[in-house]
């Protein structure tokens, strides 16, 4: 059994992660007045149509390819050495601080104490439609799941056919697929808990929501 306090007790002592800014391709590397301590922003928009802060250009063939920061923080580390050097994709150049924000928190908890079911291949992945039904009607912690039990219908290249729950005995916590769209392989499908546990985990989600504070 997990300690679920002393995971957000964990979170709370390094609130953030560090993301590694690496080259997309090869190129000459000439950095966008990057230093340590500046704020960065990400994606914006309503159609994440708004790109980044602007870290760097790489140059290939005369071409120049800008390279945007992908999330909201701090620089931490900018591998200025690089500077005017030829680089060959996935080379570090940057490290951004990324301070979490309370949905990434309770994400990250839950990712790590529930039972992640996953998808067995890339396909559509759909209730059967009596637990469909009943999680329109009162939620996915209505379910109850069981090893064996018929729980999805994968949709495939206009082919379906049964998946089964493999895994401990439990409710479904948390979904993470969507209707019509296609769920990567190894991509978690749904979040099972011993019905136990379900009390404790949501007092701590609760407490992230009402406490935790995010920094701009």
């Amino acid at each position: 059994m997990i300690d679920v306090k002393a995971l957000l007790e964990t979170i709370k002592a390094a609130p953030y992660e560090e993301i590694v800014v690496a080259a997309p391709h090869t190129g000459t590397v000439t950095f966008a007045g990057i230093e340590p301590g500046v704020h960065v922003t990400g994606i914006t928009g309503a159609f994440d149509e708004k790109p980044g802060t602007l870290l760097a250009k790489l140059t290939r063939e005369n071409n120049d390819k800008p390279l945007f920061a992908n999330a909201k923080g701090v620089i931490g580390v900018v591998h200025k050495e690089l500077e005017g050097r030829f680089v060959e994709a996935g080379t570090p150049l940057a490290v951004i601080r990324h301070y979490l924000t309370k949905d990434e928190v309770i994400a990250n908890i839950l990712q790590k104490v529930l039972y992640l079911f996953c998808a067995p291949e890339r396909a559509k992945y759909y209730f059967i439609p009596s637990i469909d039904k009943k999680v329109k009607a009162s939620g996915p912690r209505s379910v109850t799941v069981k090893p064996g039990l018929e729980l999805f219908i994968v949709s495939r290249m206009k082919r379906e056919k049964p998946l089964l729950y493999e895994g401990p005995e439990g409710i479904i916590y948390a979904v993470y697929f969507q209707h019509d769209q296609n769920v990567d392989q190894g991509a978690p499908l749904v979040g099972v808990c011993p019905a136990d546990q379900t009390d404790l985990i949501q007092d701590v989600v609760n407490r992230v929501r009402t406490d935790w504070e995010e920094k701009e």
